[in-house]
């Protein structure tokens, strides 16, 4: 571990950054309500998949390409904002009733093409956000011992170790929404509601990322 500074440093930060709600987070929690643990579960494992993707990226300087490239970010900002929004939109918009709609929500669990509509969306989720690409060229190098013989690997060393130490957070977020949909029946019979306060919130979070700015100046 001669190439890498700092672990437990690395490994508290990154659960405290994982404990910070964002669209991610939300994703699982409003699956974890609508849907059960499984599927809450499933959303982490996809939000996980899509940082896999980035900590690749990064290490084979991607990552690095949208930094340095205004157009290259401003391609993926807008792919990725109109994403959230067009989930966002569909949440708000989305028809139910109270009770058919939990049921028909809940059999999202027990069916294996729910399941992977849930973990493709958990990814694309995580995958189109340029943020999260930048956000692992910045973090993760400050860990990296100066003069280490191999930067790219160990790069990618700390990138893996980050996404298993959230995959308990966010699988914990999961756990604790299921827990409290199965015991506070006001969330069962609010799900529009809170279907239109998560519809709200990825609208928020796609304007917000659309009005990010390029790290090129």
């Amino acid at each position: 571990m001669a190439d890498i500074t700092n672990i437990w440093l690395f490994i508290l930060a990154g659960w405290l950054l994982n404990l910070t709600p964002g669209p991610d987070v939300l994703y699982i929690v409003s699956n974890a309500l609508r849907a059960g643990v499984r599927a809450g579960v499933v959303s982490a494992l996809g939000i996980t998949a899509g940082c896999f993707v980035h900590v690749l990226a990064a290490a084979l300087g991607v990552s690095a390409l949208l930094a340095a490239s205004s157009t290259a970010f401003t391609v993926l900002k807008w792919v990725g904002a109109a994403y959230l929004f067009w989930v966002g939109v569909k949440l708000l918009f989305a028809r139910s009733d109270d009770s058919s709609d939990w049921i028909a929500q809940s059999a999202i669990s027990k069916s294996d093409e729910g399941l992977k509509h849930v973990f493709f969306k958990g990814f694309l989720t995580n995958v189109l956000n340029p943020k999260v690409a930048l956000f692992f060229l910045a973090f993760v190098p400050q860990f990296i011992a100066p003069g280490a013989a191999h930067p790219a690997w160990t790069f990618v060393l700390l990138g893996l170790l980050f996404n298993v130490n959230a995959l308990p957070v966010n699988i914990g977020y999961a756990y604790v929404a299921a827990w409290a949909a199965r015991r506070v029946g006001v969330v069962q019979r609010g799900m529009r509601w809170l279907d239109r306060l998560a519809g709200v919130l990825f609208v928020g979070f796609g304007l917000k990322l659309a009005f990010t700015d390029s790290p090129v100046r």
